[in-house]
């Protein structure tokens, strides 16, 4: 009999699921993030995002009824999400949320059979590089990186044995409190930059999503209000 995984090891089914409830959520949310986008963007960040984690759900279940093989690692689920996001998901939010997705699914690959903590916050600091690399933009630029680096060093602190779970919750509510302070920035990146000083008074749909994310982990969210 195979030994029941320590629970602050991640698995094959914990993260599949964690993304699964992030589609959920994605699903519940979108009327909440377009309407966000329509204020700062060009309104169609909430349908990418739920059309791209409609994606992930697919290919989450042809990888379900495929080979035993392909379900070994936790950083399977990741990795299929984020090929989702790169190859097939449009306007600026897709490849963004694959390069985080590909960081994950690269640090959970490094360790699989004791990955956790320590890599999902190796994994997050390593997709805000990234995503920072590719779209220039610093905290307080009125993007996902206010949200994303709040996250990462919150995951960061905590001790890596410390159950991926609680990680995650404080990192859900960093994120959440990043994204709350680009309510009333002016945007320097992004679509939202064009708008100049309409973007003030409306928090980045991109931010608000990456703490929807995190938060995700242990169960799906109905609304942005349920967010730690």
């Amino acid at each position: 009999m195979s030994a029941i995984p320590a629970p602050h090891h991640l698995t094959y089914d914990t993260t599949a699921a964690w993304l699964i409830r992030f589609a959920t959520t994605a699903d519940s949310v979108e009327p909440e993030l377009t309407a966000l986008d329509q204020r700062v963007g060009d309104g169609d960040f909430g349908t990418n995002l739920t059309g791209g984690m409609a994606g992930v759900r697919r290919a989450l279940q042809a990888l379900s009824d495929g080979p035993a093989a392909d379900r070994e690692s936790p950083a399977a689920p990741l990795a299929t999400a984020a090929r989702v996001f790169l190859d097939d998901v449009g306007g600026t939010s897709g490849p963004l949320f694959g390069l985080l997705l590909q960081e994950l699914a690269a640090a959970v690959a490094a360790n699989p059979a004791t990955a956790g903590t320590r890599e999902l916050a190796a994994g997050t600091t390593a997709g805000a590089a990234a995503i920072q690399r590719v779209g220039e933009a610093e905290v307080g630029d009125k993007t996902l990186i206010d949200a994303l680096v709040p996250a990462a060093q919150a995951l960061t602190a905590c001790a890596p044995d410390t159950e991926p779970g609680q990680a995650l919750h404080q990192a859900a509510v960093a994120a959440h409190q990043g994204a709350g302070s680009t309510t009333d920035l002016r945007a320097r990146r992004g679509r939202a930059s064009y708008t100049g000083d309409h973007a003030r008074g409306v928090p980045d749909p991109g931010a608000m999503a990456i703490a929807l994310l995190f938060a995700s982990y242990d169960d799906a969210l109905s609304s942005l209000d349920q967010l730690p």
